[in-house]
């Protein structure tokens, strides 16, 4: 059971929107880096390989191949240094670790592709014209 006062103050920290992704996605993770005095986005990407954690400690793993060589990078999902997840590609997976993917190389690597169900189509099309409506509203403001 958990303390009260610690629950209250890892409630305040919580990212209010929910990252939108599930394990085996191909994602990119907008970072945000500070050089110096500038703060500049990089972006990683790969395939979530898994979560862990729950409240503010929840982590997320992320793995890509560069240059031949694997390379995996933990991020935390509440932290204001994650500007944002886009989910490039969505992988049907049976588990909810993929650790197997460390051993693979090549075409072995690739998930196959979960396409999503009418539902979820509708969905994602109300959300897309929610955005561009979004869009053309702060273009016409910043015309003014």
């Amino acid at each position: 059971m958990k303390n009260a006062l610690l629950e209250k103050v890892e409630q305040e920290n919580l990212r209010t929107a929910e990252l939108q992704f599930e394990i085996g996605d191909t994602v990119d993770v907008h970072v945000r880096i500070l050089e110096g005095d500038k703060e500049r986005v990089q972006i990683f990407n790969g395939v979530v390989i898994g979560r862990s954690g729950s409240g503010t400690r929840e982590m997320f793993v992320v793995r890509r191949i560069v240059q031949g060589e694997g390379v995996e990078r933990k991020f935390p999902i509440h932290s204001p240094r994650i500007a944002k997840v886009v989910v490039k590609r969505s992988g049907q997976v049976r588990r909810a670790k993929l650790n197997y993917l460390r051993d693979r190389t090549g075409k072995a690597v690739r998930l196959r592709e979960r396409f999503p169900s009418g539902k979820q189509k509708a969905e994602l099309a109300a959300a897309k014209v929610e955005r561009k409506a979004a869009k053309r509203a702060k273009k016409a403001s910043e015309a003014e």
